[in-house]
């Protein structure tokens, strides 16, 4: 049994500008910013890639869920089965964040793969999906930064 999950976010991300994923560099992007006066926001590319994202507890959900119903040796697919534009993205975070400096798209830098959504229909067929939606999970990761940063 494999069970594949999509960009997974969650509370304890790592949130170095380095070495982190898109969504917890936005955070920390944002919240920097907006700390110091609301200084603009350079982000890489032109913002029209697609992105899927899955907040970690339903992640671990879904693990339960394989062991309790005890799946047959296969691939799932766990994801929430929706994306959006890496500019929508950032542009939620920045609301929630309430940074009201100005987004700057540096389009030197890549955009990487265009698109990257999952077929969830294995899962949600067998009973399983999602719950936990893309604007509450990056609430609940934003409380949990700001609490240790």
């Amino acid at each position: 049994l494999t069970l594949m999950p999509t960009n997974t976010y969650g509370r304890e991300d790592n949130f170095d500008l380095i070495t982190s994923h898109v969504l917890p560099a936005m955070i920390r992007k944002f919240h920097d910013a907006k700390i110091n006066n609301n200084e603009d926001v350079v982000l890489w590319g032109s913002g029209t890639p697609m992105r899927e994202f899955i907040f970690v507890d339903d992640l671990a959900d879904a693990v339960v869920f394989a062991f309790e119903n005890d799946l047959k040796y296969d691939i799932y697919n766990v994801g929430t089965g929706t994306d959006l534009t890496i500019k929508e993205l950032a542009l939620l975070i920045q609301r929630i964040v309430g940074h009201q400096g100005q987004i700057i798209w540096d389009k030197s830098k890549p955009d990487g793969t265009l698109r990257k959504l999952m077929d969830v229909s294995k899962m949600k067929a067998l009973g399983w999906s999602a719950q936990i939606d893309l604007e509450n999970g990056i609430r609940s990761v934003y409380e949990a930064y700001k609490s240790t940063h």
